[in-house]
């Protein structure tokens, strides 16, 4: 019997190798067009504007500095995608809102612009046609401008497990955050003109089931078997990144930095389920001293101002000896006129008298 085993351990070590890369073969997956996310429909879903944007993103880095974590050594491999860059160009172009030129590589471009120079240049002194110039380059209306901001572990961890004469199971779970803000900047004075965040949670899930039971006298069964999924960060990083682009056309829309084509598209569903969740989501949280959450409120409408009444003013009274009897009119004589000296005699001696 012994013999019989060490043979077929034997057999299974000369052929494991071939048999392993057929089955990595067979179970392999091909590489695919592009993950897409769940706001990436609602982003190329927005109305058509009514001109397009030209808009530059020199650098959309990771501001977080942090590592990934390990238990076993000390890893130099970053938390989150240090391609955000990248990721805002292509939701900016999928969005059908803008323009974006290349900024991120521009030396690049500069020094190929100035190789097309030297060539041409050469090229004519050695008696060939006059080749027109290069056009200029594109420039920018608007920059982009922030970044990856914070990426917070464990925010939420927690789990359950049952066992039962050596038999049972359990289920781990734990969430990350990520945060992400994105400024549009007028290159003409330097002006921020809107600033949006967004925020994505990255789920990790771990469950497992497990037997440690005697079924006979020595005779020991254990068998265990398990499942984790975790999202990756970069997808979850792409999606914070089309969300803040699809949140920033909706905000500019309101605050009239750019127009729709047709201006009854304001009331699409793909917009005012935006200004749904907007007025769902904004909350007012409130923290003691040490930190911890203690309530969370609505954010109020804002209350009209009421304009205080005007306050009645007394008019002053006069005492009644101070008062000046308003003169009669003058008797007319039977010629219908009337001395004006002896007029004004008459009125400064009723002055004179209210005055004592």
């Amino acid at each position: 019997m012994k013999r019989v085993l060490n043979t077929v351990m034997l057999t299974a070590f000369v052929f494991w190798p071939g048999c392993g890369s057929e089955l990595a073969y067979k179970y392999t997956e091909r590489a695919t067009v592009g993950y897409t996310t769940a706001i990436h429909n609602d982003l190329i879903s927005l109305p058509a504007p009514k001109e397009k944007i030209v808009v530059a993103v020199y650098k959309f880095r990771d501001q977080t500095g942090q590592y990934k974590t390990s238990a076993q050594a000390t890893t130099f491999s970053t938390a989150v995608t240090q391609g955000a860059t990248s990721m805002l160009n292509k939701a900016l172009e999928d969005s059908g809102w803008f323009i974006p030129i290349e900024r991120e590589g521009l030396p690049n471009l500069l020094n190929e612009r100035q190789i097309i120079r030297s060539t041409r240049t050469q090229y004519a002194a050695e008696g060939g046609a006059q080749l027109p110039p290069l056009p200029p380059l594109l420039y920018a209306g608007v920059l982009l401008e922030g970044g990856i901001i914070s990426y917070d572990t464990n925010i939420i961890t927690g789990g359950l497990g049952v066992i039962y004469f050596g038999a049972g199971g359990s289920g781990h779970i734990r969430k990350d955050q990520v945060t992400i803000y994105l400024r549009l900047v007028s290159t003409k004075n330097g002006q921020v003109l809107k600033s949006v965040s967004t925020t994505k949670s990255i789920l990790s899930r771990e469950v497992d089931f497990g037997i440690y039971r005697f079924i006979r006298i020595k005779r020991l069964l254990e068998a265990e078997t398990g499942l984790s999924t975790n999202e990756p960060p970069s997808i979850c990083v792409l999606e914070a990144v089309e969300k803040a682009v699809y949140d920033l056309i909706i905000e500019g829309m309101q605050e009239g930095i750019w127009d729709l084509k047709n201006p009854e598209d304001i009331n699409s569903p793909v917009i005012q389920n935006y200004l749904k969740e907007k007025q769902d989501t904004e909350k007012i949280v409130t923290f003691d001293r040490k930190g911890r959450l203690v309530k969370v409120d609505d954010v109020a409408e804002p209350k009209e101002i009421q304009k205080p009444e005007p306050e009645e003013i007394e008019e002053p009274r006069i005492p009644e000896e101070m008062k000046i009897e308003e003169p009669n009119e003058p008797e007319k004589k039977d010629d219908g006129s009337m001395d004006s000296i002896s007029r004004f005699i008459r009125l400064y001696r009723k002055h004179d008298e209210a005055v004592k």
